[in-house]
């Protein structure tokens, strides 16, 4: 891969940016190999060994909706207390709809305008639930775009040289039908 991008970047010299496309699919796989990681889930609260307080995420599809990122996922939680080994409190499994504008901030993909609501059920629990992860998700979601470009694009497959990114940002992300589209603007310097 390496060699094909110096090639693009040697014969289109006066190229500005390089557009990234990740197909939804190929996105929906990332999230289960690097976010879904624990038998396919997302622990958002406590682990599996609490049978009576965890919550957790499975299952995401993802899409586009508008400007938007559309996550689809399946959530299980309770809230409750051990009384004589039985879980006593509230608890319920739903499917979430979570919406969210990707942005670019010191070098991580991030979300801004993201609302989190259950896809067919309403109630107490499930209100608490969606207003937790949508705060959760503004303040804490955060990939670290700009060091996995580096480590992939600093990468040198020719022994004697080596590579440096540098200036390194990101002035568009937008959302097509089958793919987040991300215009990466870089330096890469070969010595």
């Amino acid at each position: 891969m390496t060699r094909r991008l110096l090639l693009f970047l040697a014969l289109c010299p006066t190229a500005a940016a390089v557009e990234l496309h990740v197909q939804f699919d190929a996105l929906e796989r990332m999230l289960t190999q690097q976010v879904f990681s624990q038998e396919g889930r997302r622990y958002v609260h406590g682990d599996k060994k609490d049978k009576c307080n965890f919550a957790y995420l499975e299952k995401p599809q993802v899409k586009g909706q508008g400007t938007l990122l559309l996550i689809k996922a399946h959530f299980t939680g309770r809230s409750a207390l051990n009384f004589v080994g039985q879980c006593v409190g509230l608890g319920d499994a739903f499917d979430l709809v979570i919406t969210a504008l990707p942005v670019y901030r010191n070098g991580f993909i991030g979300f801004q305008e993201v609302t989190v609501r259950s896809q067919d059920k309403s109630g107490y629990y499930i209100r608490k639930v969606c207003e937790a992860m949508q705060t959760s998700l503004l303040k804490d979601f955060r990939y670290p775009l700009e060091s996995e470009a580096q480590k992939l694009l600093e990468a040198s497959n020719a022994p004697g040289y080596t590579h440096q990114v540098r200036k390194f940002t990101v002035p568009d992300i937008h959302i097509t039908s089958d793919a987040i589209v991300l215009q990466l603007d870089f330096e890469l310097t070969i010595r």
